[in-house]
C-alpha cells in the first residue's frame, strides 16, 4: 500500500482553506501525507534540496494543490517557476482556486496544470472535492 502513498503539498496562504483541507483528510481518512506552505516561495524551499540536505517533501510520487492569489509569490509565479525547474517541472499540478478569471485558468492550463478547480464554497463540497481528487491520485501513476 505505501507504493500508493502521495506527498501532497497545499500552497495555500487562506487558513480557513487549510483547516478545511485538514478537516477533510480526517473525516474522511485520507492518509497521504500533508505539507503545507503559505505561499510559493515556501514551496520552493520545501520542495528543493538545500546544503547536500534532501527536500522536506519526499521526491517521489509528488502532488501540489496550488492557490493562485498569494503574498510574494502567487500560483502563476510559482507555476513558472517549477515549470523551468528541471527537478521540478513534472511535478503534477492541481489548482485549487478562487479565481473564476479566464486569464488565470488559461495561464495555469498553459503551464500544463493537471486540473483547475473553484473552490467551493461549502465544507462539504469542499470535502467531495477532496474525496474525488483522492480516489483520481490514487489511481494515477506518478513518477
Amino acid at each position: 500500500m505505501n507504493d500508493k502513498i502521495i506527498n501532497i503539498l497545499l500552497v495555500e496562504d487562506d487558513e480557513v482553506d487549510v483547516m478545511n483541507v485538514k478537516r477533510a483528510f480526517k473525516k474522511y481518512k485520507i492518509t497521504n501525507p500533508l505539507y503545507i506552505a503559505g505561499n510559493g516561495i515556501e514551496a520552493l524551499e520545501m520542495l528543493r534540496s538545500q546544503n547536500n540536505q534532501s527536500s522536506i517533501i519526499p521526491e517521489k510520487r509528488r502532488l501540489i494543490l496550488l492557490d493562485l492569489n498569494m503574498p510574494k509569490m502567487n500560483g502563476i509565479e510559482f507555476l513558472n517557476e517549477i515549470r523551468n525547474d528541471d527537478n521540478l517541472k513534472r511535478t503534477p499540478v492541481i489548482v485549487l482556486t478562487t479565481s473564476d478569471e479566464d486569464k488565470d485558468r488559461i495561464e495555469a492550463y498553459n503551464l500544463n496544470v493537471a486540473g483547475y478547480i473553484l473552490k467551493p464554497v461549502t465544507f462539504t463540497n469542499f470535502a467531495e472535492v477532496m474525496i474525488t481528487l483522492n480516489k483520481y491520485w490514487t489511481l494515477c501513476e506518478m513518477p
